[in-house]
């Protein structure tokens, strides 16, 4: 049986900052829903001595360790030999494995470098985990120690192979281990509106402390809150709805997802069920509003077009914002973006139309309007509707902010959720 697990990331990208480790997270919540205790996660650089210190600590209070990196041709790439140094034994060399990695050269039309036949070298005894899509496949092996049976795991770390590999492999072989034990289910919702604290003290006492566990993160723009419950296969989905519906009666508005789901996702998934298009107007966001529905795939059906209107000209000539409104209330006022969400609306034809303006800094601020302000306006049919929310951060998180308010408002306007309950602080 095994019951807990801890996750190695090895690579000086990593510890130097130039790669952010996705892996550890990816595979830390699908060993949790795997049943698993995630005891540790570890990242060490391309230095032999501090990789066989991970290996050797992580075999001292885990059953499973699954190590991303390290497993490529080149010079740096360490993990497999110190892998069969640490559980003393000999290299050995596939030629089943050697041959596919030719075969993935030939394909590609292009000549094999001989070190990339360092890819089909293993520990002795290892089981290998096939990679369908890379040259580089990763392997388990069993281990026999002073702390008791162990299995190492070794997976790319190429995040487009590793998913795979821990679908298709690693996570039946994980169930299969651990036979009839006690599952972990969890249930994420995605927010945004409300602080992480306030998020907290929103949902405190609804779960009691043997019912499930709650956990917080704060991932910029949005919180995510994840619930997690143990119990047996087939009772515990009961027990993770009943808890999932008394969340969402607290959360209310400010969940748009639950899952791993994008604001955008959710908001275009919503256009397109009900057959609505939206057009944005963007001056301070610089069409960033626009980027991000349009990152999803088939948002042609209902995204029309974006204007920016950045300079006071272009917002009276291509939003027709009457010159007098600019003059006695600026360019960033609730007067004006509410004369660019109908006039963007009107130009081009959509259900409806959202304007944002604002001041994104670091300069422009002044003390009636300081850096953060933004305004923001949605029209649509029988519908106009504006604010003006003081936000915070540098240029690029005020850009982030407007955004992601722009997109919540339509998704807010489509569910027919009041847009004054944003949560944010304004005037």
């Amino acid at each position: 049986m095994i019951e807990r697990a801890a996750i190695l990331s090895t690579g000086d990208e990593i510890t130097t900052g130039k790669v952010v480790d996705t892996n550890s997270n990816y595979i830390a919540d699908k060993l949790i829903e795997a049943g698993l205790d995630v005891a540790s996660i570890v990242t060490v650089g391309d230095v032999s001595e501090r990789i066989v210190w991970a290996w050797e600590q992580a075999m001292r209070h885990a059953d499973v360790i699954i190590s991303t990196g390290g497993i490529g041709p080149t010079a740096d790439d360490l993990t497999t030999e110190l892998v069969a140094r640490v559980a003393g034994v000999e290299l050995t060399f596939s030629e089943e494995v050697a041959e596919n990695i030719r075969r993935i050269f030939a394909s590609l039309n292009r000549t094999m470098p001989e070190n990339n036949l360092k890819q089909a070298q293993f520990p002795a005894g290892a089981t290998i985990i096939p990679n369908h899509l890379g040259t580089a496949p990763g392997y388990r092996l069993e281990l026999e120690t002073p702390h008791g049976r162990k299995h190492l795991l070794v997976l790319p770390g190429v995040p487009r192979e590793m998913k795979p590999m821990m679908e298709e492999s690693v996570l039946p072989w994980i169930g299969e281990m651990r036979g009839g034990g006690d599952v972990f289910l969890t249930r994420t919702f995605q927010t945004f509106g409300i602080s992480e604290s306030g998020l907290d003290e929103l949902v405190s006492g609804v779960i009691a402390e043997d019912e499930g566990k709650l956990a917080f993160r704060a991932n910029f723009p949005q919180i995510s809150m994840r619930v997690t419950v143990r119990g047996k296969e087939g009772e515990v989905e009961r027990r993770v709805e009943a808890l999932a519906r008394r969340l969402r009666e607290k959360i209310g508005a400010y969940v748009y997802g639950e899952g791993d789901v994008s604001m955008e996702g959710v908001v275009g998934q919503l256009l397109k069920e009900q057959g609505k298009t939206v057009g944005f107007a963007e001056a301070c966001s610089g069409g960033l509003s626009s980027h991000r529905l349009t990152n999803v795939p088939g948002s042609s059906d209902y995204f029309l077009g974006s204007i920016i209107a950045y300079s006071d000209n272009a917002k009276t000539r291509l939003l027709d914002v009457n010159p007098d409104t600019l003059s006695q209330h600026g360019a960033v006022s609730e007067e004006t973006v509410r004369e660019m969400a109908s006039g963007v609306r009107a130009r081009l034809g959509a259900d409806i139309g959202v304007a944002v303006t604002g001041i994104a800094g670091p300069d422009g601020g002044t003390p009636d309007k300081p850096v953060g302000t933004a305004c923001l306006a949605l029209a649509m049919e029988g519908t106009l509707v504006s604010r003006q929310y003081k936000l915070w951060g540098n240029r690029e998180w005020i850009k982030t902010l407007t955004s992601q308010l722009c997109l919540d408002w339509v998704r807010r306007a489509l569910l027919e959720i009041p847009i004054a309950e944003s949560g944010f602080i304004r005037r």
